[in-house]
C-alpha cells in the first residue's frame, strides 16, 4: 500500500507530509534536508523542550497574551509529550541547524497540533506555541534543563549508591592486607579497605564537582529569545517562566543574569562536561584496578575474583572475562570524546549565537546516562559481589622483599637494599633473611615487619 500524503504549507511554500504525521511543513523540511546520521535528538531534549512550551505558555497566559483556551491546550498537550507520548514524531537527525530551529519548530508544530485537536480549533506554531520565544534561547534552555534532570534524578541516585557500595565493602574488607604496587611493581601493603576509600574519595570530588558545576547549569536563558535583548517577550518573562518551570519539573531554575552570555556561550555547559570527564577518567582507573586485581586466575595478580557472568571465550571453554569492568572502561573512552566533541562546539559561538547546540545536546546527554548506569553497573556487578583470594595475597604478601622498607630506620637504606635484593634472588621470606643478616630478634622483627602495622604507618624503632 502506498504512503498517504497531505499537503502542508510554511512561509516557503507547501511540501507533502505524512498523511499520519503530528508535526507539519518545516518539521518535514528538516527531515528531507538533514540526512546525516541515524542519530535523532535525545528524548530527554524533547521532554524538557514540552517542560518549557508548558510553561511558557503558563506564562504567556498569565499576562494576558495567550487566550487562555489555546494556553490550556498546549499545555495538555505538553503533558502527553512528558508522558512519553508522541516521541516517535520526533524524528530530525542531531546534524542539522545549529540553533537547532528544526528541532524548536517540531516541537511546535506537534503541540499545535495535539492542541487543535484537543481544543478543535486552530493553534499556530508560531505565534501561539512558540510565543514570546526563540529557537535561540530555547534550545540552549532545552539543554540545560534536559542536564540538570538527568543529572538529579539518575547521575546522582547512582554515583550515592556506588560511593555506598564501596563504603560497605570496605567494611566488609577490614583489615585484609594486600601488596600494594606503585608503577604496577610490588610496594609497601595497603588494606583493601584504603585503596577502595580512595575510590570513594573520587566519586565523592567528583560528585561534588558536578553539583556545584549544576548551580551555573540552573540559570536559564529563556526570555533572551533572538539574540539576547528580549525582543517580543514581556518584562520579567524570565522570571515568571523558571517560577512555572520550577513548579513544573521540582528544579530550583532561575533566569540568567546575561543572557548575551547564554545564547551565545556554551561555557556551562563545556565547564558541566568536563566535570563528567573527570567522573569518566575516575570510573576508568576504577575499572583498570579491578581488571588487574582480578586478573589471572592463575597466572595473573589473582587478588579478587569478579563473579562469572557469561562465558569469555568462542574457542577456549572455561574462559572467564571481567566484562563489567571492561564495558565501563569503554563507555568512560566515549564520554571522554564525548568531552572533545563539546569542547570544540562550545567554541562555535559567533557574536550572539552558539551553532552547535544540537551536537551539544546529543553529547551531553550521551555521557550522562552511559555514567549513571556504568555507575550502578560497576556498583552491583563488579564491586559488591567480588571476593577476595586469601590465601594468594597472603602468600604474595609474605615474600615481599619491599616490607624491608620499615627497617630503613633501623639498619639504613643500603644494608635493607642488600637484604631485599637476597631474599628477592633466593625467593625467600624478607623476614627470614632480616632474621638472618641483622641483629634484631625475631620477635622485634615480626613487630616491625607486620603488614598491618606497616599499613598504619609502621612500628617506631627507637
Amino acid at each position: 500500500m502506498a504512503p498517504t500524503y497531505r499537503v502542508e504549507k510554511d512561509s516557503m511554500g507547501e511540501v507533502q507530509v505524512p498523511a499520519e504525521a503530528l508535526y507539519q511543513a518545516q518539521t518535514q523540511r528538516a527531515i528531507n534536508n538533514f540526512r546525516i546520521s541515524s542519530h535523532k535528538m535525545p528524548h530527554d531534549l524533547i521532554i524538557a523542550l514540552a517542560y518549557i512550551k508548558h510553561a511558557a505558555a503558563q506564562t504567556n497566559a498569565q499576562f494576558g497574551n495567550l487566550d487562555s483556551n489555546i494556553a490550556d491546550a498546549i499545555m495538555h498537550a505538553a503533558q502527553t509529550i512528558i508522558d512519553g507520548q508522541h516521541l516517535a514524531q520526533f524524528p530530525i537527525d542531531v546534524f542539522q541547524t545549529g540553533s537547532g530551529t528544526s528541532t524548536n519548530m517540531n516541537a511546535n508544530e506537534v503541540l499545535a497540533t495535539l492542541a487543535s485537536q484537543h481544543l478543535q480549533q486552530q493553534v499556530s506554531p508560531n505565534d501561539h506555541v512558540n510565543m514570546a520565544q526563540s529557537s535561540n534561547d530555547v534550545i540552549p534552555t532545552a539543554i540545560h534543563v534536559s542536564a540538570v534532570m538527568v543529572s538529579e534524578n539518575q547521575l546522582f541516585p547512582a554515583l550515592t549508591h556506588l560511593s555506598e557500595t564501596l563504603e560497605k565493602k570496605q567494611a566488609q574488607l577490614q583489615g585484609i592486607v594486600k601488596t600494594g604496587r606503585t608503577h604496577l611493581m610490588d610496594a609497601m601493603p595497603i588494606t583493601f579497605a584504603q585503596e577502595l576509600s580512595g575510590w570513594q574519595a573520587q566519586i565523592q570530588h567528583a560528585t561534588r564537582a558536578i553539583s556545584a558545576t549544576l548551580d551555573t547549569v540552573k540559570a536559564l536563558a529563556q526570555g533572551g529569545t533572538a539574540v539576547g535583548t528580549g525582543i517580543n517577550a514581556p518584562a520579567q518573562f524570565n522570571a515568571i517562566f523558571c517560577q512555572h518551570l520550577s513548579q513544573l519539573t521540582g528544579k530550583a531554575f532561575v533566569p540568567s543574569d546575561n543572557f548575551y552570555f547564554n545564547l551565545s556561550s556554551q561555557d556551562a555547559v563545556v565547564s558541566l562536561s568536563g566535570q563528567l570527564k573527570t567522573l569518566a577518567v575516575a570510573l576508568m582507573k576504577i575499572s583498570n584496578d579491578l581488571r588487574w586485581m582480578n586478573s589471572g586466575p592463575l597466572a595473573g595478580l589473582a587478588e579478587i575474583s569478579l563473579t562469572a557472568l557469561q562465558p569469555g571465550s568462542s574457542i577456549m571453554p572455561g574462559k572467564v572475562n571481567p566484562v563489567i569492568p571492561e564495558a565501563v572502561a569503554m563507555a568512560a573512552a566515549q564520554v571522554i570524546g564525548n568531552d572533545t566533541t563539546i569542547t570544540v562546539a562550545g567554541q562555535s559561538g559567533n557574536f550572539q549565537l552558539n551553532v552547535m547546540l544540537p551536537v551539544i545536546a546529543h553529547n551531553l546527554l550521551e555521557s550522562l546516562h552511559l555514567l549513571a548506569n556504568s555507575c550502578t553497573a560497576l556498583a552491583d556487578n563488579a564491586i559488591a559481589p567480588f571476593t577476595v583470594q586469601q590465601a594468594h595475597i597472603d602468600s604474595a604478601l609474605a615474600k615481599n622483599p619491599i616490607l624491608i622498607t620499615a627497617l630503613n630506620p633501623v639498619i639504613g637504606y643500603l644494608k635493607a637494599a642488600d637484604i631485599a635484593k637476597k631474599a628477592y634472588k633466593e625467593g625467600r621470606a624478607i623476614i627470614d633473611v632480616a632474621e638472618e643478616e641483622t641483629e634484631l630478634s625475631r620477635s622485634e622483627l615480626e613487630e616491625l615487619l607486620n603488614p598491618l602495622t606497616l599499613t598504619q604507618g609502621g612500628v617506631s624503632k627507637k
